[in-house]
């Protein structure tokens, strides 16, 4: 079926934390009297702590709870606040260098696009902030639908949001589990974007490669 619409995941498909997620918790760690803390060593705890969670529904208690399990102590008064609103804010995230040219080629082919992401009420200000809100038609945002990724109900949401059939939407995101098998489990067509992997066997390197794949629909 000829693409229709294209919905995009967004942390490390759209934008990545800058200079990373360990790097902004020990920015803002040392403002509140804890000094000296690796980034490395925090990235790691989160990798750590986010694997080990088999939900998560991105509520602020449950963003509370991690980052006390990333630090491993008692944290001081609103510290976790501050940290909170910290990712909230434009200059803690990375805008992939492929992300606007590509959006730009496709809005001007008439292709609709859309955010399905696992997040919550800080997203679309965030995207506002990163003047990349205007480029799409629809959110659906964990928190608000209700239901996370893979579940195909964030996926349906999205096509009901779009006015067309499951089978006519490719569904772009960066994880095999989240995105892909999510995406093709509600019908949609299905994209892995690998960053980093010089030669992925299978899905693209680049935004940029949706050029390719949408040819059909100029």
């Amino acid at each position: 079926m000829q693409i229709q619409a294209i919905t995009f995941d967004v942390g490390g498909t759209l934008i990545e934390p800058w200079p990373s997620v360990g790097h902004v918790y020990a920015e803002v760690a040392g403002r509140h009297g804890l000094k000296n803390l690796s980034p490395e060593q925090l990235n790691a705890r989160f990798k750590t702590a986010w694997r080990a969670r088999e939900t998560f529904r991105h509520s602020r208690n449950e963003w509370d709870e991690l980052v006390t399990e990333v630090f491993g102590e008692a944290l001081p008064p609103g510290f976790f606040a501050e940290l909170y609103e910290r990712f909230a804010e434009p200059d803690a995230w990375h805008v992939y260098d492929d992300v606007q040219p590509t959006l730009d080629l496709l809005a001007s082919r008439a292709i609709q696009l859309a955010v399905i992401s696992n997040w919550d009420e800080r997203l679309r200000p965030l995207l506002h902030k990163l003047k990349l809100e205007h480029y799409f038609k629809s959110f659906s945002i964990s928190l608000e639908v209700g239901f996370a990724k893979p579940s195909p109900i964030i996926f349906q949401h999205a096509a009901k949001q779009l006015g067309l059939p499951a089978g006519s939407i490719l569904h772009v995101g960066d994880s095999l589990e989240m995105d892909i098998t999510g995406a093709t489990a509600a019908g949609f067509q299905a994209i892995q974007i690998h960053r980093g992997n010089a030669r992925p066997e299978t899905g693209i390197r680049s935004l940029a490669e949706l050029a390719m794949v949408n040819k059909s629909c100029a």
